[in-house]
């Protein structure tokens, strides 16, 4: 995360100042400099609020602290072509925190459209959480919108920027409660043209599969109906999750029926993984029924936890169809290293497959780490 951090350093803010100086050249923009002499051992949210925070001192030391006056400004430096990258994000946290603040009746309205003008420079996904929070109704009614707009990084935005467990970003409660009010978001974009648009699509509709998966195999099956394309691989990617639970209904929809099979146990490299180090194991499936068998072959490595007990992780192989009395010899290596998102713990862990949602039997190996 410390080159994340990086995104926003003192000679990014010391561009902001410059394009903003010209926009507003009433304001001192002191604190902005100050925030951006300031910036080390913060991460990036820390450094973007650190910011923010100097944004907002600003303009109200100036006398333009409210919010119609606030949008004028960041519009006027729309015109620099120099008013890009990761500073567009403070600036669309004052824009919001101006906003919210803000007794005039339009200007959640006008500040979503603010964020939509924005976005191309940067992306307005994390700040439009706060307006999602404060009236999910009416922000959702501006975001639909965006689903027909010409430029394709607002209507990612659409669907970037209401997903329900967005990383980086605060969880919005009516987003996880209500999971039919972004279906018709993704309805308009699953068979959008650009494909960064179509894979928020699916990412959005994979976090919909964590708490609501009957909608979404809802969703799925009239996307099924009305396909183009693209839409096998949106499905793909946005079913994923439930496809990797052994899901029935996703299952389904992806082909991936009941089978006749002998599937090997797992064969190991090694009894012992000492850390760092890969993983080696090998199979074979065959086909022992009368018609050709689609299969998704998934792993699940059990893995030791701090307190003795284990947690499994599902992880995607390969999706392969295999002819009547064909034999297939998979193999794949799988790495054990220590990284902030996974924590290695010593002791007893298992290897098995998955194919079809149909566990096999376990291979054990102990981890030395």
């Amino acid at each position: 995360m410390g080159a994340m951090n990086e995104l926003i350093d003192r000679a990014a803010v010391d561009r902001l100042v410059r394009v903003l100086a010209d926009a507003a050249p009433g304001v001192a923009w002191t604190k902005v400099t100050e925030a951006g002499a300031s910036l080390d051992n913060l991460s990036l949210r820390e450094r973007t609020d650190h910011v923010s925070r100097g944004l907002l001192a600003d303009l109200a030391a100036a006398g333009e602290g409210d919010y119609s006056t606030a949008a004028r400004t960041f519009r006027s430096a729309l015109q620099d072509p120099g008013f890009t990258g990761w500073t567009i994000w403070p600036v669309t946290e004052s824009a919001v925190t101006l906003a919210l603040g803000s007794a005039g009746p339009d200007h959640i309205e006008d500040c979503l459209q603010l964020l939509a003008e924005l976005t191309p420079r940067l992306t307005g996904e994390f700040a439009i959480r706060r307006l999602l929070a404060a009236d999910l109704d009416r922000a959702l009614a501006v975001v639909l919108t965006w689903t027909v707009h010409p430029d394709e990084h607002v209507r990612r935005l659409a669907s970037e920027g209401t997903r329900p467990y967005l990383p980086w970003a605060v969880r919005i409660p009516g987003l996880i409660q209500r999971p039919e009010a972004t279906l018709p978001v993704l309805d308009a974009l699953y068979r959008d043209p650009v494909e960064n648009v179509r894979r928020s699509v699916a990412n959005h509709l994979n976090d919909l599969a964590r708490h609501s998966p009957e909608a979404v195999l809802a969703t799925a099956a009239a996307w099924t109906a009305a396909p183009d394309a693209n839409t096998p691989w949106v499905l793909r990617h946005g079913l994923r999750t439930l496809v990797k639970k052994a899901h029935p209904g996703a299952l389904a929809l992806q082909g991936f029926a009941p089978a006749s099979l002998a599937v090997t146990p797992p064969r190991l490299d090694r009894d012992t993984v000492t850390l760092p180090a890969d993983l080696g194991f090998e199979f074979e499936i065959s086909n022992t029924g009368a018609d050709p068998a689609r299969l998704a072959v998934d792993y699940v490595v059990h893995y030791m936890k701090a307190n003795g007990s284990q947690t499994e992780k599902v992880f995607k192989l390969a999706a392969l169809t295999l002819d009547p009395g064909e034999t297939r010899t998979m193999t794949k290596r799988h790495a054990f290293r220590q990284m902030t998102t996974r924590v290695h713990h010593p002791g007893s862990h298992a290897l098995e497959l998955q194919i079809n949602g149909v566990r096999y039997a376990p291979a054990q190996f102990v981890v030395e780490v």
